[in-house]
């Protein structure tokens, strides 16, 4: 393996635990929404599973997870979808917060790599989740799909972050919990994906990363330290 001199990350589910803040955002909509609605823990639970259903991890229009939830439990009170999709982003990013594993071995890392984060998704949203948690003062580039017009798993994406960075792609890694997105398109890029596997979900698709790791602090191993 080239001596490592880049490290680069997805934001949702990689550097930020995405599942989490949906759980978070989920209790909010449960006391603004359902406040004076009789609520029993196995209905709750019921209303939890589908709302991340319905969310697909961030693919899902905001719109349609209201409706769909609100359509199969009944709230309180409704608003507008235009009413709910401000209330969600002004709501959704403070729902996020810092991993200590996962920062701790980027500040390890940046004492021999450069770093930074590619993620796709919308100015707005993403540098709110990334501004709130501290992150933008933490990694030297960071791009946004829809700022720069590109989203992965384009590999031109990472050509421009490679290029931002000033290092050539077999010299650096991108860590990323999306085989195709991530693993798939950084790899098209000449990149060395890591599948970063928390949850040891089996690899069904024909996508081979370079490594899986399952814990942040994995990641030192490959590095020339």
């Amino acid at each position: 393996m080239n001596k490592i001199e880049a490290v680069m990350f997805d934001l949702d589910e990689t550097l930020l635990d995405r599942e989490k803040a949906v759980g978070i955002m989920f209790d909010v909509i449960i006391d603004k929404f359902y406040k004076n609605t009789d609520i029993t823990k196995k209905q709750y639970n019921n209303m939890l599973c589908e709302f991340k259903k319905y969310d697909n991890r961030g693919y899902g229009d905001k719109t349609v997870v209201m409706d769909s939830l609100f359509n199969e439990f009944t709230p309180s009170f409704m608003i507008s979808k235009t009413e709910f999709l401000d209330f969600w982003d002004r709501t959704f990013h403070k729902c996020f917060s810092r991993d200590e594993e996962r920062i701790n071995t980027v500040i390890k890392l940046q004492e021999y790599v450069k770093t930074a984060i590619i993620t796709n998704g919308s100015v707005k949203s993403q540098s709110g989740k990334i501004e709130y948690t501290n992150l933008d003062k933490l990694f030297e580039v960071i791009i946004v799909s829809d700022e720069v017009g590109i989203k992965k798993p384009d590999p031109k994406i990472f050509e421009l972050a490679l290029s931002k960075i000033d290092v050539l792609p077999e010299n650096a890694l991108f860590v990323g919990d999306d085989l195709k997105n991530d693993i798939y398109g950084c790899q098209n890029a000449g990149m060395l994906g890591i599948w970063y596997n928390p949850y040891n979900f089996k690899n069904d698709t024909d996508i081979k990363p370079f490594a899986e790791i399952h814990s942040f602090t994995e990641l030192l191993s490959y590095i020339n330290l």
